[in-house]
């Protein structure tokens, strides 16, 4: 868990005890670790594809911002970079 805490903190320069979940993936993209922190310590979860790999966002950005749905969705298997929704609409009242 250290070896991931050090790059959050130095490379990214974010806060490893922030409510946050940090997600990384190795060269081959066929596992992903999460890791966050919860009152007393650190999970530290990995998920290993046997076959697939997964897709990464592709941002010219270091780190990364997603919701917690793009988050299922990139954990599922989805390319998060294809998923378009219908625009936010405000209407002023109804037809």
């Amino acid at each position: 868990m250290n070896s991931l805490v050090t790059p959050v903190e130095q490379s990214m320069l974010l806060d490893p005890f922030e409510r946050a979940v940090f997600a990384f993936h190795n060269r081959r993209r066929n596992r992903i670790k999460l890791l966050f922190y919860e009152r007393a310590g650190f999970w530290l979860m990995l998920r290993r594809l046997e076959q697939d790999h997964f897709v990464w966002p592709r941002r010219q950005q270091a780190v990364i911002e997603l919701t917690t749905e793009q988050l299922q969705w990139l954990l599922e298997g989805i390319d998060v970079d294809a998923v378009r929704r219908h625009p936010a609409r405000r209407y002023r009242h109804a037809s």
